[in-house]
């Protein structure tokens, strides 16, 4: 499986990711740290070592510490994310999935205002 590819994770997993992100790498004992609700440490080593399995992170060995960081740039992790998210539930639609978030998430004003400049830059474009 490709790091790239979209894997489901779950809420905790998500959190993990973000950490990483963050951080850029990081132990599991920093990792525990920065979650909210902590589990248990021996939940975090597995859940990064589930997150590894699907290819998400990798680790390097420092001494008796293991370093974990994401596998793929995170700009690159949400656009793939983004693509399986368009293609399952909006048949490939960006107009439907702009559409779900005017209807949907109640932009503001001024978030409406970016959007309509989004659009107008792209039609500028060519795009």
């Amino acid at each position: 499986m490709t790091p790239s590819a979209p894997v489901a994770m779950s809420r905790r997993e998500r959190q993990i990711m973000d950490i990483l992100y963050r951080r850029g790498r990081a132990t599991a004992a920093e990792v525990l740290s920065d979650l909210p609700d902590p589990p248990s440490y021996s939940a975090v080593r597995a859940a990064l070592r589930l997150l590894e399995d699907k290819g998400r992170v990798r680790h390097q060995q420092d001494g008796q510490r293991y370093i974990y960081a994401p596998t793929v740039p995170r700009d690159r992790a949400r656009n793939s994310a983004l693509t399986h998210l368009v293609r399952t539930f909006f048949g490939g639609s960006a107009e439907q999935v702009v559409n779900a978030l005017v209807e949907e998430e109640k932009l503001s004003p001024a978030e409406l205002d970016r959007l309509a400049g989004l659009i107008e830059r792209a039609r500028q474009e060519g795009t």
